[in-house]
Parts: C-alpha cells; structure tokens; sequence
C-alpha cells in the first residue's frame, strides 16, 4: 500500500470516527435572580466528562440572553438550572424565544431543579423534554441527552 493510500484511509477513518463521535452541544443556563449554581457547575462537568461540548452562561441570565445564547452557539441542548421558583415564568419565556429563532424544534430542552409536581405538566406542555429534580443521577442525565439530542 502506498503512502498515499495510507493517507486516505487514515482520513476516511478520522472523518468517520468525527461523525460518530459527534459532540453534543450544550449550554447550561442559569437564568433570572437563581444564585445557586452549584448544580450547574456539577452538570457542566459531567456533561464535559462524558465528552459533551458544553458552554455555562454564568449567573443571573435573562431569558432573551439564554435564548440568544444558545441561538448564537447552535446548541443542541439547552439545560435551564433553576432554584428560585420562577421556573412557570422565566421558562415559557425562552421557549417562547427559540420559538421566535425557529430553534426551539432542535433544541433538546431540559429543566434541573426543585420543580414542584404540579408545576411539571405546565412546562412540559411548554415544550421541555425532561425535568431532573434533586437526587437524579448524574448518569441518568447524560444517557437522556445521548438518545434524545436532535441529530445535526
């Protein structure tokens, strides 16, 4: 074999492994007067850890920056920690933003936090995939987003 043929091969097989091993993008979002983020800090990690890209907004977000965040990063997943029980109006706010980008159909949106039972049909009527409260595993999380992260 040639070196030449060696060379192709070799970047086929890079091509792809890239494809198969596509990163998954996520931004992990704290939005609105929530100044907790150690949940966020541990999510972000893990999802780096189990080889996810992953961008964190930092602290006290408004909902339009969220929004333009992920619109702007063309995220895959958009992870909204929230702690401060204004999940029923911060929420529909930036859904209602991916909505306005035409994002919101390939964003896989998920909720961590303490979310109260009655509060969960509102949000996933509002178009959240998943919500993880206190005491979900972290493995739990990453096996979610790794079957239902929209393929690019």
């Amino acid at each position: 074999m040639s070196s030449d043929q060696d060379e192709d091969s070799q970047s086929q097989h890079h091509t792809q492994t890239a494809e198969r091993d596509r990163s998954i993008r996520c931004l992990v979002a704290k939005v609105g007067l929530d100044g907790h983020d150690r949940g966020a800090h541990v999510i972000s990690r893990a999802f780096r850890d189990a080889g996810f890209e992953v961008i964190y907004s930092g602290l006290h977000k408004a909902p339009d920056e969220i929004v333009q965040a992920a619109v702007q990063e063309d995220v895959d997943v958009l992870g909204i920690s929230i702690l401060s029980g204004a999940h029923d109006t911060l929420v529909p706010k930036i859904m209602d933003g991916l909505e306005e980008y035409g994002a919101r159909d390939d964003t896989l949106v998920l909720v961590g936090g303490v979310i109260p039972d009655e509060d969960r049909p509102k949000l996933e009527d509002e178009g959240v995939a998943a919500i993880f409260g206190p005491g979900t595993s972290i493995e739990e999380t990453i096996e979610f987003v790794r079957e239902n992260a929209p393929e690019r």
